[in-house]
């Protein structure tokens, strides 16, 4: 039995309410961030590398061409979502950002949205446009990239805003209805298993609709190659990620719907840990112990 047996996918989740495979065309609409335009910073994240995109080579390109593309390598699906990925994609003007989205969902095969951004960069008017297009009959997914419920761990890797960030958007968007998928990475800086779990019950505590989980891997052009190359950088190893990655889709109630439990970076783009770079280690890894210690929920 494959994934879905035992994870609440968000592949499963769309073919239940469209009766039919809905792929995700990612998008880079030429957005930026506050950590990387000088309004908080221009370093960015520790782990931020330009080229950590699959889009980024999207740049200068129009959404519907972006999705054009992207449908054209797609070919085994009929209706899709516009992922607008890269950077934060609610950091703009209100009617770039309008005219983005809409550009988007002008699109005829094009069910809906999942817009990600950071927990700092969702202002009521981005909110109640968003609820808009949900309350139109579009899918519409907010992304916010949390990474960890640590205040200490978001100080440390540069993150330029803390856990309050989170909780406030989380209750705006949620109170309109719009759902949130959160993203957290295992493996942090001065982060083991144990914080991953912490990290999870806090985010379930206040409510969240998806989440994508994420081991920390090294990039080229960061500040954490840096501190890699250095020697001041232990990562987690491969057994460690799909150990912590299991228990915590084992706590996290069936009603969640997790787009993601791992991901992987290419060389030459990937520095470290080079388990990274092979797509279906931690898939394998992570769905062998959901299948001897149980599925999503098992351990409520």
């Amino acid at each position: 039995m494959g994934l879905d047996q035992y994870v609440h996918t968000l592949g499963n989740h769309m073919k239940a309410r469209y009766g039919q495979k809905i792929h995700k065309l990612t998008i880079d609409a030429s957005f930026t961030c506050p950590n990387r335009d000088g309004t908080l910073g221009r370093g960015g994240c520790t782990f931020c590398n330009v080229t950590s995109f699959s889009a980024e080579a999207g740049q200068g390109k129009s959404v519907a061409l972006q999705l054009a593309e992207g449908k054209a390598r797609r070919g085994d699906a009929k209706r899709y979502m516009a992922y607008f990925q890269a950077y934060t994609s609610t950091y703009d003007e209100y009617q770039v950002l309008k005219r983005r989205y809409e550009e988007a969902l002008a699109v005829s095969d094009i069910v809906g949205l999942c817009v990600g951004t950071r927990p700092d960069c969702v202002p009521d008017s981005v909110l109640e446009l968003l609820a808009q297009y949900r309350e139109q009959g579009m899918e519409l997914w907010l992304e916010l990239g949390l990474q960890s419920a640590h205040d200490d761990t978001l100080k440390r890797i540069n993150r330029g805003h803390g856990f309050d960030a989170y909780r406030d958007t989380v209750a705006r968007a949620r109170a309109m209805g719009l759902q949130v998928c959160t993203h957290l990475i295992m493996g942090l800086p001065g982060e083991g298993p144990q914080h991953a779990f912490e990290t999870l019950d806090r985010v379930l505590e206040l409510g969240v609709d998806g989440l994508k989980l994420h081991p920390l891997h090294v990039v080229q052009n960061s500040t954490m190659a840096k501190q890699y190359a250095a020697g001041r950088l232990p990562l987690m190893d491969a057994d460690t990620y799909m150990d912590t990655a299991a228990e915590m889709i084992r706590r996290t109630p069936q009603s969640v719907v997790f787009h993601r439990i791992s991901a992987y970076a290419r060389p030459p783009e990937l520095v470290a840990p080079q388990w990274c770079g092979d797509k279906w280690l931690a898939l394998n890894g992570i769905l062998d112990r959901l299948k001897r210690d149980g599925g999503q929920g098992s351990a409520l």
